[in-house]
């Protein structure tokens, strides 16, 4: 065992017994060499009872293998900054350290000193419980919204869809049946048949904007190709969809999220843009996804509308999926909307 007494560079007995921290010098077989008070007053134990015992046997178990692989870190020559674990008092009470340490490889001891942050940890650790919570409920709810929404669209699609059918067969068959009608009355009821099929597509259309049955089978590129090239056919701006990820690097709720994400940016081109084209691009890097929606239209100033109804719906999915929304556009640019994920 190293005599610290002998060690001029180690000789720190004022600092050692006058600061509040908790500071000590550890050999490199993992045994305390030497504790100031604080230490003392901290654990509980005695001075004797911290020496003759491994530093490990004070740390929490569920702490220790990443304390181990810092530890090696720190012999190695890495220095150890604001390393946070935690250790049981005698009493057993369990208390947060932060530690900064330093190797002196020539004296083969660890100088380390740490700072009691139990007060802030625990704060912390009820904000980070707390946006557990809140994050669990908003799914509850999108959850909820989302189950409504697809029996609205099933009850659309199945039920109204149906009856239009069984209408458009009944005047399909007066219109065959009923010979030598009025010109007047067969127009009417060619015009009727062609209501019926406007009417079927339409609730095609707000079926599947309500609830996108298809991405639970196809995923969110297919169905985003669907959906802009029904946007093409019912507004007057181009729409198409360039790129792909893997799609198994997100859940099918996110997908969702970014869907109704660019729903949204796709509505606001088409009632205030003035937009002639617009693309969405899809872009995957390492750890995330980029997903941009971007049309020539006349543009407009970011900082003028940042409370519009539109730009919230869609900050606050992107938020409830730890996304990050940014918009670029400008007076007469065209505007950009790019949200990214990580996987």
């Amino acid at each position: 065992m190293t005599d610290l007494t002998q060690i001029s560079a180690m000789e720190l007995t004022p600092f050692f017994e006058l600061t509040p921290d908790l500071v000590c010098i550890a050999g490199k077989d993992g045994y305390l060499k030497k504790v100031n008070q604080s230490v003392i007053d901290k654990l509980g134990y005695t001075k004797e009872e911290l020496l003759c015992r491994p530093v490990n046997e004070f740390i929490h178990p569920d702490d220790r293998s990443t304390t181990a692989a810092e530890r090696e870190k720190l012999i190695k020559g890495q220095p150890l900054l604001n390393f946070q674990n935690r250790y049981i008092t005698k009493e057993g009470a369990v208390i947060w350290l932060e530690w900064t340490s330093i190797y002196f490889s020539a004296e083969d001891v660890v100088f380390a000193i740490a700072k009691d942050i139990t007060v802030r940890k625990m704060a912390e650790l009820d904000v980070e419980a707390k946006y557990h919570r809140v994050k669990s409920l908003v799914g509850h709810f999108k959850g909820n919204i989302e189950r409504e929404r697809k029996y609205l669209s099933v009850a659309l699609h199945e039920e109204l869809a149906q009856l239009l059918a069984v209408l458009k067969i009944d005047i399909e068959w007066i219109r065959n049946k009923a010979l030598n009608l009025p010109e007047p009355v067969t127009n009417r009821l060619e015009h009727a048949v062609a209501v019926t099929d406007l009417l079927m597509q339409t609730i095609q259309r707000i079926s599947f904007s309500i609830s996108p049955g298809m991405l639970q089978d196809l995923g969110l590129v297919e169905t985003l190709r669907w959906h802009c090239n029904e946007f093409s056919i019912i507004s007057p701006v181009g729409c198409s969809v360039v790129g792909s990820f893997d799609e198994s690097s997100l859940t099918k709720e996110v997908q969702l999220d970014l869907f109704r994400i660019c729903q949204e940016a796709l509505h606001n081109v088409i009632y205030h843009s003035e937009a002639t084209t617009a693309t969405v691009t899809i872009t995957e890097s390492d750890n995330a996804i980029l997903i941009s929606v971007t049309d020539n239209g006349k543009g407009f100033d970011v900082q003028q509308h940042l409370r519009g109804p539109g730009l919230q719906i869609m900050q606050e999915r992107a938020a409830s999926i730890n996304a990050v929304l940014a918009l670029e556009s400008k007076p007469g640019n065209g505007t950009v909307v790019n949200v990214t994920v990580k996987k």
